[in-house]
């Protein structure tokens, strides 16, 4: 794929215990263009977090290729695991927010900058101005306890996109929220990460929210995880709110629970 933002070219991951040793990702390719946004939905376990994780430098596959942004992270080739690059450039979002209680909220979206010391009036000015034009403003001076779930989680993304990252990964994002806020929560995150021109992965049990957000879902095995399909996804529509109205919605979930029900560990 041109203009290809990251890349996982036939990668196997195998755990190594005392006694045994576990295949979980058998040879797993895949290609993310810049500008999209893709879902990977699978059984619990197959390792979906673990390809995040590959993508984001933090973990290397036992033999294969990692590509993010032109650079290699990871290749057997010429030497196994060998580690090119630490992957920056990418914004990893993980499920809980991890907002620490007694610092403002603008503090808290200042916290990696600050570890990174990459705080500066300029990345400071940025995020304020990421918080006003996302309708925190008003709460920077707040602390997350006065916050509810989705703002939270609202703050957590900014914090991940006051880096500018080219590639976002979303790992389960709205899994604590309740079902209100999760789709209200989504119209909000998918029209933020497009007007920010991100290119996002978004991993998720909701079939439903990865057909409405993203324009393609992948969908795993059980372990050990091998890409059983890709559906390209084409819905009217502005919002997810939006697309889950267009009357192909239903026929989209329809192949995507079918692919999923193939999985007889699925749960």
């Amino acid at each position: 794929m041109e203009n290809s933002i990251a890349q996982l070219k036939n990668v196997r991951l195998i755990y190594h215990e005392p006694h045994a040793e576990t295949l979980a990702i058998d040879d797993i390719s895949l290609t993310i263009g810049k500008g999209e946004f893709a879902a990977i939905v699978g059984p619990s376990g197959c390792g979906k977090t673990t390809l995040l994780s590959m993508l984001a430098g933090i973990l290397a596959p036992s033999s294969g290729e990692v590509e993010v942004l032109g650079k290699r992270l990871y290749s057997d080739k010429p030497s196994r695991g060998m580690m090119v690059n630490n992957g920056s450039g990418t914004g990893y979002m993980l499920q809980r927010d991890n907002l620490l209680d007694w610092r403002t909220i603008e503090d808290n979206v200042l916290l990696g900058l600050e570890i990174k010391h990459m705080l500066n009036s300029d990345t400071r000015q940025y995020a304020r101005e990421l918080l006003l034009r996302y309708g925190l403003g008003e709460f920077m001076k707040l602390y997350p306890r006065q916050l509810s779930g989705g703002m939270r989680q609202k703050v957590a993304l900014i914090r991940t996109l006051v880096f500018r990252p080219s590639l976002l990964l979303l790992d389960e994002p709205f899994s604590a929220l309740d079902f209100q806020t999760r789709l209200l929560l989504a119209d909000e995150v998918s029209s933020i990460i497009r007007s920010e021109g991100c290119t996002a992965i978004l991993v998720t049990h909701d079939i439903s929210e990865a057909i409405s957000m993203c324009d393609r879902v992948m969908v795993l095995t059980a372990r050990p995880a091998v890409m059983r399909s890709e559906i390209d996804i084409e819905l009217t529509g502005d919002t997810p709110l939006d697309r889950r109205n267009d009357p192909h919605f239903k026929d989209y979930f329809n192949t995507v629970w079918k692919e999923m029900m193939k999985n007889e560990e699925f749960n």
